[in-house]
């Protein structure tokens, strides 16, 4: 079917939202954590494992694909599902955030961003139709708008020349849009500045419109306090009849908060990238399995867990595979965290469809951040 968005239900004592997002490739059910694929892969695991632990849509980043092996092989081979093995949905970023990142290596003018590839130095271009056009030939679920990811710190006329240069682009990414299975979401800018960040919302949904909106250039170095504040008070501004996503927020405790402010959509690298450094989440601490405390203990990580390494491996036998540099390591580990996020999601949802989020929101920070802050 084509996309589609419905808002099931709100907290009432909350901001936060029950939702279903529909696809081509399958129904998505917000609030939603979404891992991430850069190289249309979930580091050290197979689809049917990511499938098995409750995963309903990965991120592929149109950067990395566009680059390698590119995106017109891709379109050649079937399209990005048929490339990877993977029959539900996919959202592709913009690469707006990865070309930000190359800092010295890129020029950004009004046509586009000029850059070069940090596989081979080579020269690339990319404008707004060009990322349009490159998600078109993956063929994606959900599209996103190139924008100019705002640094931190930046003053407000750096922070407001570059949200106008975001808006300028979205519009040409909205005219670019050409096929009507493909959801396009507009992206927000602003800064840390509350007056630019209702300027970007006015501009990006009020005056372009799209399937769905996105907070940008969060979590880009700022005080936990300050993204906080900014989405709390952004989020709400946005159309209520379209998915809110966050992008590259992706802490529990920041999923449990920003839920609150009617986040639908989360995605980033930590549950992955924490599982192949040796840090597993539970419910009341971190586990770093390389610790020497782990040598002799036969638990699992988390006993509330119901994931094929918690029921099969002792934290012994994780922390031997670690310190050997066994694969097996990262595959085990990255199964265990991806479920523990796809269970926390599964309990807000849980907990927003009875009435009791605001309950839920409470009792995981005062455990969760206690825990940690105990072992810190």
């Amino acid at each position: 079917m084509a996309y589609q968005f419905k808002l099931l239900k709100k907290d009432p004592g909350t901001g936060a939202r029950l939702g279903i997002i529909h696809t081509s490739h399958g129904a998505v059910h917000t609030p939603v954590f979404v891992p991430v694929a850069t190289q249309a892969s979930v580091k050290s695991l197979v689809p049917e494992t990511v499938k098995d632990l409750g995963v309903e849509m990965i991120l592929a980043n149109t950067y990395h694909l566009y680059l390698r092996p590119g995106h017109t092989s891709i379109e050649k081979l079937g399209g990005i599902h048929r490339f990877m093995n993977w029959n539900l949905p996919i959202l592709t970023d913009s690469g707006g955030f990865q070309i930000y990142s190359l800092g010295s290596l890129r020029k950004i003018t009004e046509e586009g961003v000029m850059f070069q590839s940090h596989i081979d130095g080579s020269r690339h271009f990319l404008s707004p139709e060009s990322v349009i056009e490159i998600q078109h030939a993956m063929g994606s679920d959900i599209m996103m708008c190139l924008d100019e990811c705002t640094p931190y710190p930046a003053t407000f006329e750096e922070a407001e020349k570059s949200l106008d240069l975001t808006i300028r682009w979205a519009e040409r990414c909205k005219q670019s849009k050409k096929n009507g299975t493909q959801a396009l979401f507009g992206i927000v800018q602003g800064g840390m500045y509350p007056a630019l960040r209702e300027r970007g919302v006015q501009a990006i949904s009020a005056h372009i419109g799209f399937d769905g909106y996105a907070l940008g250039g969060l979590s880009v170095g700022e005080p936990k306090e300050i993204m906080f504040h900014v989405a709390e008070n952004t989020v709400p501004l946005l159309p209520e009849d379209r998915p809110r996503y966050l992008m590259g927020v992706g802490a529990p405790e920041d999923i449990v908060i920003c839920v609150g402010f009617g986040v639908d959509m989360f995605d980033c690298v930590i549950p992955t990238r924490c599982a192949r450094n040796g840090l597993l989440f539970t419910n009341r601490e971190k586990v770093v399995i390389k610790n020497a405390r782990y040598r002799d203990d036969d638990q699992p990580v988390d006993s509330t867990c119901d994931c094929y390494t918690c029921r099969n491996y002792s934290r012994a036998y994780l922390r031997h595979l670690f310190m050997a540099g066994e694969i097996l390591s990262m595959t085990l580990n990255t199964i265990h965290n991806i479920r523990f996020f796809m269970n926390l999601m599964e309990r807000i949802r849980k907990a927003i469809g009875e009435g009791t989020y605001a309950q839920l929101r409470e009792d995981f920070l005062k455990t969760y951040l206690s825990e940690i802050s105990n072992r810190v």
